[in-house]
């Protein structure tokens, strides 16, 4: 009915990615929504979007252009924004072996999630977030205890679609921090119950890059390559 509607196109988009890892509905999505009026809300959102599609597809320099340019100033008025807008910049700089802009920008990310923290101390997905950039940090104890808090707030056995999402937020901090064993256990239960892991997106996500080089990764990513 409407071709251009941006929650729809968001959809088909993130499935044809968690599907197949094919990036053709999203370029193809980003480009019909160009001449439509929107709201900043959603023109931020977007653009968040856009740069987290520049990074699956390895894209970085792409993605860290398209970062850097929201405005800090509009995206302090999203939940989140700040943190996601130097969460992205510093792992785009990351991948491009910029390590002294890596950790500036992980830095802002931190004082933006702590900011959230203390705003809201129940807010998992602040705890979560505070959780990835303090391991990209290297603050490995503060980064553990933090990822742990999120996960007590918000459980999978409580929350079946909200749990998992964290989980997998744990599971980043235990891959940036080295610790496989721990990161391997979470997603292999993650691909075994309903949640948005899929085979493919571990494939893509260049998140789980350092756990490629173990063998359980690779038989855990061909051992559920086949579900649906």
């Amino acid at each position: 009915m409407d071709p251009t509607a941006p929650s729809a196109l968001e959809v088909k988009s993130k499935l044809a990615i968690l599907e197949k890892g094919d990036f053709s509905v999203a370029e193809k999505a980003f480009e019909a929504v160009k001449p439509v009026p929107m709201s900043e809300e959603l023109r931020l959102k977007i653009g968040g979007s856009r740069t987290e599609v520049f990074l699956l597809e390895r894209k970085y320099q792409e993605a860290l252009q398209q970062a850097e340019s929201l405005p800090d100033n509009e995206v302090a008025g999203v939940p989140g924004g700040l943190w996601s807008k130097y969460y992205y910049v510093g792992f785009a700089r990351k991948t491009l072996h910029d390590e002294p802009g890596a950790q500036a920008a992980f830095q802002k990310a931190k004082s933006a999630a702590e900011e959230a923290v203390s705003r809201n101390p129940d807010s998992e997905d602040a705890h979560i977030q505070l959780a990835k950039v303090l391991a990209y940090l290297g603050e490995r104890e503060p980064a553990i205890a933090e990822a742990q808090r999120a996960g007590e707030l918000r459980p999978e056995s409580k929350d079946a679609f909200g749990g998992p999402e964290i989980a997998v937020g744990v599971a980043e901090v235990y891959t940036v921090l080295g610790e496989k064993d721990r990161a391997i256990q979470i997603l292999d239960g993650l691909l075994s119950r309903p949640s948005a892991v899929t085979a493919q997106s571990l494939k893509i996500n260049p998140v789980w890059d350092s756990l490629r080089s173990d063998p359980r990764f690779a038989e855990m990513v061909q051992k559920h390559g086949g579900k649906a």
